[in-house]
């Protein structure tokens, strides 16, 4: 594979990408042979049953996957600390997760409580409503700018969702969609009650 990696290159007539499948038994990415694949990729994309469990598609593990050009040279400063702070707190949530199987949310700090549902949000505004799959979902695709996507998640850790219901996250384009579903789902409730 590295052999033909090296051939990949880019011409003044086009360029070439090559987009690898990688099997990692047992779902180890440590193991010798994809962990030495790996070093040959500028990106890996880790699907994770997980993630498809909980109903999120594509179920695209954002702590496992990596990606060489998020560096602020290349996706500049705004889009690499967005990444990052998106990174950490997905992965103090994790990290919180034991704690929570074991004594629950009412256990937590204000603080891990604020993270968890933040964290909860942007898990689920990680799904993505894709076209091509709206025959399968029922949900119209959107295509979102990637500045637009960049404010969304800024928003989300922010605070700016605190409001909104953690559903109103889910399978939607952009932050103002999230807001507008959000407040359906509200307005429901208060109806019903």
């Amino acid at each position: 594979m590295g052999g033909m990696q090296e051939r990949i290159t880019t011409t003044t007539k086009g360029s070439i990408t090559s987009v690898q499948a990688v099997y990692v038994p047992a779902d180890d990415l440590t193991d010798p042979a994809p962990a030495t694949t790996f070093a040959h990729l500028d990106a890996t994309t880790v699907l994770s049953r997980g993630i498809s469990e909980l109903g999120i598609y594509p179920a695209v593990d954002p702590l496992d996957s990596k990606s060489r050009m998020l560096d602020t040279r290349i996706v500049g400063e705004e889009h690499y600390n967005t990444a990052t702070r998106v990174q950490q707190m997905l992965q103090e949530y994790k990290s919180l997760q034991d704690i929570i199987a074991i004594l629950g949310m009412d256990e937590l700090s204000e603080a891990d409580k604020l993270t968890v549902e933040r964290a909860r949000k942007l898990q689920r505004f990680l799904s993505q409503p894709f076209t091509v799959a709206q025959v399968f979902t029922g949900i119209e695709g959107k295509l979102v700018d990637l500045k637009d996507t960049i404010r969304s998640f800024k928003a989300i850790i922010n605070g700016e969702g605190d409001d909104l219901p953690e559903a109103a996250f889910y399978m939607v384009g952009d932050f103002e969609s999230a807001r507008a579903k959000g407040e359906k789902i509200l307005a429901e409730l208060e109806n019903k009650a």
